[in-house]
């Protein structure tokens, strides 16, 4: 039997759509997956097709956007990518890495995607959802859509509102951010470039990010509901909790509300930044004020400097030279601060980046061999194909621990050994995820292949300890709390924010 006909026996998916990109659309979908959970429910989140280099891997070794990955976690299951199955990750000019079902499958430009990749998109959607159903046909879908749902020149090859909203027949929520400002005419705008059809999927609007005494808007919630006849489900307050942004253009606007950091951390803001959920964990103690880094300056003021992962590994390389950085992080690695790369990051303090294929981004620069930083003698290939799978292993320095987190690159990297002078040690018993070597000067510089690697709280709290000893200050002994109960604790107290101030009673029936 067909999706289609099995629609009426199911429990009634639920769409979250957004006025405006960056409306609040995954942290709704997020807060409400949570609620649903709590209310004994079986809320699995959706999301057709997601554009983010901010990935994570299922334990089939299939990629998936991380906001699905959060979702998942909201509802108490492990995240797969059936609930992400088609993800792009941006690349550079116009041009994308396409993922169908966790598989890369192609590159595509932004002219051609939808000539070439439609179809292909939308029977992969319908075999994800079919998948999804048949393994738990007691379920209810929580859908996120993408940007706005009535962009004129694309809506005919949308692949990921309005379609699937239609599809699955979805009592859709329509959000608007009002901190933006402008919600009044967003919300009515974006329902009069609906069709009949379309607008009446809408069965709620929920106004998000509201500052200062929600009784102020009464007035306008009154005025929304009699032009819409929609009614306003929910006037949700502005939320401090820091949530990984989809977009990397947001990491400049996150700011801390430390006054007197112990730790300064700066984080290099690559063009490409790929995988900055791997510093949540570092943003959520309270001890570490976060930088985040795009122009040449001096480093001196900083305890530990990270060089996050790449989407284009070359290409962010030749950025650190052009712009300076690179001969920043040579100067500040003199000093006794501390310097810690992740996948793309690690690549790049090594010596050699070779990419025979362009699949890194030399293709731009017509040079298939270039220098990297050159602070671990590490030699760095990129070949044809990328390895993507959850990682289980062993710390040895800065201390014997157990180490969960995930790898996804293409590069595959070897000492290299006309570096004799440039001492390195193994990071992990599995030799090849990652190295360290003490600077002579106090401090370390070092990298792995694992994201998440902040996320294993004792190796995290045991690095943190090394660059306080650096520091001369006091090393911190207690044990702080797991990262992984306090990101519960944050999706909890979202859920909760969101339950005090959304009706969504009258979409579950």
């Amino acid at each position: 039997m067909e999706l289609e006909e099995k629609l009426h026996t199911r429990k009634k998916p639920i769409m979250v759509l957004g006025t405006s990109s960056g409306a609040g659309k995954s942290l709704t979908v997020t807060a409400i997956c949570r609620i649903l959970k709590n209310l004994g429910e079986e809320p699995i989140p959706f999301k057709g097709q997601n554009m983010s280099n901010n990935s994570w891997v299922d334990w089939n070794g299939g990629e998936m956007a991380y906001s699905q990955a959060l979702q998942a976690f909201a509802c108490g299951i492990v995240p797969s990518s059936e609930m992400n199955p088609i993800l792009l990750k941006p690349q550079g000019n116009s041009i994308s890495e396409v993922i169908h079902l966790g598989k890369s499958t192609g590159i595509t430009t932004a002219k051609n995607y939808y000539k070439d990749w439609f179809s292909p998109g939308w029977e992969v959607i319908k075999k994800s959802l079919n998948s999804i159903y048949e393994r738990h046909p007691n379920c209810r879908l929580i859908i996120e859509g993408a940007g706005s749902p009535v962009e004129m020149n694309l809506i005919h090859r949308d692949l990921t509102n309005l379609k699937v909203a239609k599809y699955l027949k979805a009592n859709c929520i329509l959000v608007t951010d009002i901190e933006r400002g402008g919600v009044f005419a967003q919300i009515i705008g974006t329902l009069q470039l609906m069709k009949p059809e379309e607008k009446k999927l809408i069965k709620g609007i929920i106004i998000n990010r509201f500052r200062g005494d929600l009784s102020l808007f009464e007035e306008g919630k009154k005025w929304i509901e009699s032009k819409t006849l929609i009614p306003v489900l929910g006037i949700i307050p502005w939320l401090n909790d820091k949530f990984p942004p989809e977009d990397s253009l947001d990491l400049l606007e996150r700011k801390s509300n430390l006054i007197n950091p112990e730790i300064k951390v700066g984080i290099i803001k690559l063009p490409t930044i790929s995988n900055f959920s791997d510093f949540d964990p570092l943003e959520n103690e309270e001890s570490i004020l976060i930088e985040w880094i795009n122009e040449s300056q001096s480093l001196n003021q900083l305890d530990f400097l990270i060089l996050p992962g790449s989407k284009q590994t070359i290409k962010d390389q030749m950025f650190l030279k052009d712009s300076g950085l690179s001969k920043d992080i040579k100067e500040y690695s003199k000093t006794c601060g501390s310097i810690f790369g992740i996948c793309g990051g690690l690549q790049m303090l090594g010596t050699i980046l070779e990419d025979p294929l362009f699949k890194e981004g030399s293709k731009t620069n017509l040079d298939l061999t270039i220098k990297g930083i050159g602070l671990l003698p590490l030699k760095t290939t990129f070949l044809k194909n990328k390895i993507t799978r959850q990682i289980t292993s062993k710390s040895i320095w800065p201390c014997l621990a157990e180490i969960n987190g995930f790898e996804i690159h293409n590069g595959v990297t070897e000492l290299d050994k006309s570096q004799r002078t440039l001492k390195i040690k193994p990071i992990f018993k599995d030799i090849d995820l990652g190295w360290y070597r003490e600077n002579d000067n106090g401090g370390s510089i070092a990298g792995t292949y694992i994201h998440g690697i902040f996320e294993n709280d004792n190796w995290r709290n045991q690095y943190l300890n090394l660059v306080r000893k650096s520091k001369n200050l006091p090393i911190v002994d207690k044990k702080t709390r797991s990262y992984k109960i306090k990101r519960e604790s944050i999706i909890d107290n979202l859920a909760n924010e969101f339950d005090k101030h959304l009706n969504i009673s009258s979409l579950l029936n």
